[in-house]
This record gives structure tokens, C-alpha cells and sequence, in this order.
């Protein structure tokens, strides 16, 4: 069995695999990872391995902790890919992408991908058909461009996320409403028709906190998987064993 942790700026996401199976799944506060973890090993004592994803939000001694249990495969810019890497700067490349990246080589192997990661930021990550890793763009996500709203004028309120009635807004937290949800989907159709006018049958996956929300409203044909980075942390901590 393994253990997959992925730990953001305030939320830890853990998931236990047998083969290439979630057999457990939780989310928890950065705070709670210490307990969480004993309780997880409690439950599962079948984990030998373990690969840990993180911004930077966990300590050192938070991830020793975790080797006490098992073997620990810390992600970084050094650690093997299945695919070839040619972004120009990889160890600026982050560990989110990276496990996307992987995730997508292995679920649509000698196909042209693009994977879209709506989160904090939303991720534009491409590999193509030769299983070559390409790059993408990182633009605001949603909350992100709501709370720059808030915090860049002196008057817009800080607004929580709302499906619109029609693009255009007759008050002005509708027109907020309809400039940060029109405006997102816009965007990612315009950068999935991009995509598509370059390369040929391309699969599109979207994921991420947003994901659910977005895939209603998008125009363009996805597909919506919401534990696709962790699947790509399996893939990589068994590529990473050989």
C-alpha cells in the first residue's frame, strides 16, 4: 500500500492506494496532519511507502514523522518522470504540475493532453503525443480574482462564488459575479480552442477545487476528474521504487 499526501497552504489532502486504487481518502487542516497520520497508519499498517507533495507548508519534522512509519519519497524538481521534461526552467516547475503532468502521460498514454487545474491558481499543463511535457499558463483562479477585487479598490465588496443568471450584471456584486465567472469560463474555452487548433484530438481534463462548478458552465467537452494529482503522486512514487 501507499501513502499519498498533498499538502497545501492550508489543506493536507491523504490517500491511501492499493495498486492503483483509493481505498482512503480524507482532507484535513494543516493543523490536524500530525493526528491524522498516526491514525492513518493505525487503520492501514500494510504502508511501506509514501510520497509527499508540498508547498512548503509542512515542516521538516512533520515529514520525519512520516518516515518513521515507512519508506518517504519527498517530490522535488530531481525527482524521475515517466515523461520527457522540456520546460525550460524545471526547478521552478511545481510539484502540483508535475504530478498532473504524470497523472495524464499514464491515463492517456500517446495522446495529445491538456490538463486544467482550477484551484488557488488555475494550471494550463500539456503533454503531447510523443509523452513530452510542454508547459502551459498559470492564470488567477476564482477566489483569487474576487479577493483582488476586495483588496485593490476601495469599494467592491469581497464576494463569495455565485452562478450567474446572465453575463450581464444589473448590480454591482452581479457585475463582479459576471466578470469573474463569465470571464474564467471565457478564458479556459479560448485557451482549450488554442489547444485544440494545435494539436490533434486532444483530451481535455479538468480538475481541481473549482472543477465541479466550472464543468457545467464550460462550453467545450471535458472531462472532469477531481483526484486526478493524486493519482499522478501513485504513478510517481511507483515509477519513482524501480
Amino acid at each position: 500500500m501507499n501513502l499519498i499526501i498533498d499538502a497545501g497552504n492550508t489543506l493536507v489532502k491523504m490517500a491511501v492506494f492499493k495498486d492503483c486504487d483509493i481505498v482512503s481518502h480524507r482532507k484535513i487542516p494543516l493543523k490536524d496532519f500530525a493526528n491524522n497520520v498516526k491514525s492513518v497508519f493505525s487503520e492501514f499498517r500494510n504502508i511501506q511507502n509514501a510520497i509527499i507533495s508540498t508547498v512548503g507548508s509542512l515542516s521538516q519534522e512533520e515529514i520525519e514523522m512520516v518516515s518513521v512509519f515507512c519508506r518517504v519519497h519527498l517530490l522535488s524538481h530531481v525527482t524521475k518522470t515517466p515523461f520527457k521534461n522540456s520546460y525550460a526552467t524545471p526547478q521552478t516547475l511545481g510539484v502540483d504540475r508535475v504530478a498532473l503532468a504524470t497523472a495524464a502521460f499514464y491515463h492517456n498514454p500517446n495522446n495529445n493532453t491538456l490538463v486544467i487545474d482550477a484551484g488557488t491558481c488555475v494550471t494550463y499543463d500539456v503533454i503531447n503525443d510523443y509523452g513530452e511535457y510542454l508547459g502551459g499558463a498559470i492564470s488567477p483562479g476564482i477566489s483569487m480574482r474576487y479577493r483582488a477585487m476586495h483588496e485593490q479598490t476601495a469599494k467592491l465588496p469581497l464576494l463569495e462564488i455565485k452562478s450567474i443568471l446572465d453575463f450581464i450584471g444589473n448590480s454591482t456584486e452581479n457585475c463582479m459575479h459576471s466578470g469573474v465567472i463569465n470571464g474564467i469560463c471565457n478564458e479556459i474555452d479560448g485557451v482549450i480552442s488554442q489547444y485544440q487548433s494545435r494539436f490533434a484530438d486532444l483530451t481535455v481534463i479538468l480538475t481541481g477545487g473549482d472543477a465541479q462548478f466550472l464543468s457545467e458552465r464550460l462550453k467545450n467537452t471535458i472531462f472532469a476528474h477531481s483526484n486526478f494529482l493524486l493519482l499522478g503522486l501513485n504513478h510517481l512514487l511507483e515509477y519513482n521504487k524501480r
